[in-house]
């Protein structure tokens, strides 16, 4: 059997990442189905709506949206309601919920998530740290990094690190290299999180070797020696044991599991120094 497709449009008056994030999460339970994604951000306006309403018309299917402002959702839903689209108010629901149980109603801000408060700049200051300590660097600084990421070539330090800057934390990685020291400062930290990456190694092989066509470079080498890899990972769960840091296996985990399981590691590792 093919894959069957169908029209899916996002309407939103601030960037869509949330609108995005949930469609996608809602649409990968089903299988053999994709969306023909529609993207509408920062619909603020009558005219910009005209536009999106248009395009519906000439691409029928589901329509989903996250606008505050009433009468431009008003509108929306009557256009769908012409056309036969089905149509949903993704955050509706959970503000229906929130003034329930609060008590108070929501005011109409698009965008509001996205303001510059305390939290957006010590996201980016987080990822400052996090690039420049990236792959080793700068190892001096390791005793202010919130986590600390180590293991050997393709444990994906560097995307999981990002990511968690993207939540906030300074992230530092630090490769391990057969027959090379590690930083001495890295054994030496005391409050930041150290956290091991492993994998098996089948997968390391499997996508070293992939990125060594991709280079283009020669596949002889002990880079991909499955045995060799095996003792590379080996040493990285001794050198994690000796200092009793956690290990997450990350061979069948998603960039944002891996993510999700160090900011768990991390709560609770915070908490160890709230009375210090």
């Amino acid at each position: 059997m093919g894959r069957s497709y169908f029209h899916l449009h996002l309407v939103s008056d601030s960037t869509g990442e949330t609108l995005i994030a949930v469609a996608r999460a809602a649409a990968a339970q089903y299988e053999g189905v994709s969306a023909i994604e529609h993207v509408y951000p920062l619909v603020r306006s009558s005219k910009q709506l005209d536009r999106v309403i248009s395009e519906i018309d000439a691409a029928p299917g589901l329509v989903l949206y996250t606008l505050v402002d009433r009468e431009l959702a008003g509108r929306l839903e009557e256009a769908c309601r012409a056309t036969g689209c089905p149509h949903l108010s993704v955050l509706a629901p959970v503000h229906a919920l929130l003034e329930s149980y609060l008590g108070a109603a929501s005011t109409a801000r698009p965008g509001a998530q996205h303001m510059l408060n305390a939290e957006y700049f010590k996201r980016i200051d987080a990822m400052n740290f996090t690039l420049m300590h990236d792959d080793g660097q700068l190892p001096e600084d390791l005793d202010d990094a919130d986590v600390v990421l180590v293991g050997v070539s393709r444990t994906s330090k560097t995307p999981t690190s990002i990511y968690l800057a993207n939540r906030g934390l300074k992230t530092a990685n630090i490769p391990l290299v057969p027959n090379m020291p590690v930083p001495p400062a890295l054994e030496k930290v005391r409050r930041t999180l150290v956290v091991g990456l492993v994998a098996s190694p089948e997968r390391i092989v499997q996508i070293r070797q992939n990125r060594l066509l991709s280079l283009k470079a020669d596949e002889d080498t002990s880079y991909v020696d499955r045995d060799l890899v095996a003792e590379e990972i080996a040493f990285s769960r001794r050198l994690c044991a000796r200092h009793n840091w956690p290990v997450i296996d990350v061979t069948r985990r998603s960039i944002e599991e891996t993510a999700a399981a160090i900011l768990d590691l991390y709560r609770d590792h915070a908490l160890r120094f709230i009375a210090v």
